[in-house]
């Protein structure tokens, strides 16, 4: 029984996958649930298993091709027995049209472009670039420039997905184009200086480091990034936490740290500012309806990544833990899922673990702010009591959060973590647990 191994969804933002490579060749045969080939995504690495056991009979895609979800990777041939378990059989005629045919996209329509290999005009009247359109460029190292000159076929003249891939097909013909026009005298140009980068041992980046360098450029390439910085008052929340914590693993089985704690309140903070729980797509502004908080996490080869706690908001603190504990173990042992790492709407990062007094974050997009946490130190400060002010130890820390300021101004940005600076503060510190 032939059957089509397809692209599989790996989470609902992710549209395309990598394959990394074929652990099983052309020919040979495997056991169902046996590993056939890896993919990455721009977010986690995926293992496909297989679906039945069987003979792999053709591979249509090889080691670093990107793939769309959905379109079929590989041609099986399962045993009568263990087909009646797959979920899509190809029809011999549909098998052998694969084999023979591969599909091509649209070529899109004529648009008249300048040919000359030293001017360009740009073919796109509408400036807009989806973003779709932005993470392919990123990916194919496009500029803005590039893009405009290629012919789009779109609604409105926007250029579409098919365009830049026929572009990139026909050999990026506008890729050293210039434009014909005088550049302003005055203008700043980056200067190209010849540094000497010196001499050491050279370590290529891994793949994830890679991925992380492109996607930090990118964010500060989209969004112009402010950063407002608050100090707040833990002493209340350090007292309780360190009161607490043995009777709550006690209790529920679960580690108490500071994280399910900052995770509490930064959500109900969102709550009360929900337009800081947003994303932007071109001129509009999609506000989120779940919170759902990330949390910048340190892998073992010193790379981040960061999982997510759905739904915060609806949980209470022993949940909120439960979920920390099992996210933050999962990332130490490398066994972070896609749905683990998906759907993040506003994100922390606790740089105070690392010892850094304050930090300032770069935004993970496509959200629209995140938080920096500083270490949590101990400092005498001016306090009122019913006798006056006096001096006391106090265990402080500093908040500093990084928006976007498309969508976020100075006074949504500075009231929101003010907010939560205000929860950590007015923790109760004869909470039960």
């Amino acid at each position: 029984m032939n059957f089509e191994l397809k692209m599989p969804k790996m989470g609902e933002s992710i549209t395309e996958g990598t394959i990394i490579n074929w652990l099983i060749n052309e020919g040979d045969a495997f056991d169902e649930g046996d590993i056939i080939l890896e993919v990455a995504t721009d977010k986690v690495d995926n293992e496909v298993p297989a679906p039945a056991s069987g003979t792999l009979v053709k591979t249509l895609f090889q080691a670093k091709d990107v793939v769309p979800v959905g379109d079929v990777i590989a041609l099986l041939e399962v045993s009568e027995e263990s087909g009646t378990k797959t979920k899509e059989v190809a029809k011999p005629s549909e098998t052998k049209k694969e084999k023979t045919k591969s599909p091509k996209r649209p070529k899109p329509a004529p648009v008249a472009v300048a040919t000359s290999a030293t001017a360009f005009s740009t073919s796109n009247s509408n400036t807009f670039f989806s973003p779709l359109i932005l993470k392919i460029a990123k990916e194919q190292h496009i500029s803005f420039e590039e893009l405009a000159r290629i012919p789009a076929t779109g609604h409105e003249g926007r250029l579409r997905k098919s365009d830049v891939f026929q572009y990139i097909e026909d050999g990026r013909p506008y890729k050293f184009a210039q434009p014909v026009a005088q550049q302003d005298p005055t203008a700043y140009r980056i200067p190209q200086l010849n540094f000497d980068k010196g001499k050491g041992k050279v370590i290529e980046m891994d793949r994830m480091r890679q991925m992380i360098a492109d996607h930090m450029v990118y964010s500060k390439h989209t969004s112009p990034h402010v950063t407002a910085y608050v100090e707040a008052d833990l002493t209340n929340m350090v007292k309780w936490r360190n009161a607490n914590k043995v009777a709550f693993q006690e209790k529920y089985g679960e580690r108490l740290t500071f994280t399910p704690l900052f995770v509490e309140a930064v959500a109900k903070a969102v709550k009360d500012f929900p337009n800081i729980n947003a994303s932007v797509d071109g001129n509009t502004i999609i506000v989120k309806e779940d919170i759902n908080i990330g949390m910048a996490t340190a892998l073992p080869s010193g790379n981040l990544i960061v999982p997510v706690v759905k739904n915060a908001d609806t949980k209470d603190l022993k949940t909120i833990a439960t979920n920390v504990n099992a996210l933050a173990g999962k990332a130490r042992e490398n066994k972070l899922g896609g749905d683990d790492i998906k759907g993040s709407t506003f994100t922390i990062s606790n740089v105070g673990t690392f010892g850094s007094v304050m930090g300032t974050p770069i935004i993970n997009q496509p959200e629209v702010a995140i938080l920096a946490l500083g270490i949590i130190k101990k400092r005498p400060e001016v306090i009122e009591t019913e006798n006056g002010d006096e001096i006391a130890i106090r265990s402080m820390m500093y908040l500093s959060l990084s928006f976007d300021h498309r969508v976020v101004d100075g006074f949504l940005g500075g009231s929101f973590v003010r907010r939560v600076a205000d929860y950590f503060e007015q923790f109760d510190i004869n909470r039960i647990i």
